[in-house]
């Protein structure tokens, strides 16, 4: 596996933004895959959703990335790479939510790029590669 999708990336995809989509045609079926937090996060975003046409589409979507996307485990290596990077910050001062360091721990185990728009705030973990697939 080379790349983990963040949240964000994944709720491009839903959306049908056109530089994700595209890049992501580009890529190997099993060289791309989401973590359990990502489907976690999703999940909630649309069982909050008033009841509606769009969260309707978006259920849609969703279940269509379930049966297409591979899933990343979380095991051992992913909780060890949690804790260090959570303690890492913490002593630097610049913390971050867990579920964001949950999906980076993914791609840290599992020595894949992280797709995500959220640069910034991830660039911050030291040993992570990142990839802005929304910027084309």
């Amino acid at each position: 596996m080379k790349y983990i999708l963040d949240t964000n990336a994944v709720s491009a995809l839903m959306r049908g933004e056109a530089s994700v989509v595209a890049t992501l045609r580009g890529k190997d079926k099993q060289d791309v895959a989401v973590p359990q937090p990502v489907m976690a996060e999703i999940a909630y975003g649309i069982a909050r959703l008033p009841r509606s046409r769009r969260k309707e589409r978006l259920r849609e979507r969703f279940v269509l990335i379930r049966e297409e996307m591979t899933r990343v485990p979380w095991d051992d290596e992913v909780s060890d790479r949690f804790g260090t990077a959570k303690a890492a910050l913490e002593r630097a001062g610049t913390r971050l939510e867990d579920f964001d360091l949950a999906v980076a721990a993914h791609a840290l185990a599992s020595g894949a790029v992280l797709v995500t728009a959220n640069v910034r705030h991830l660039g911050r973990i030291p040993g992570l590669s990142i990839e802005d697939w929304a910027k084309g």
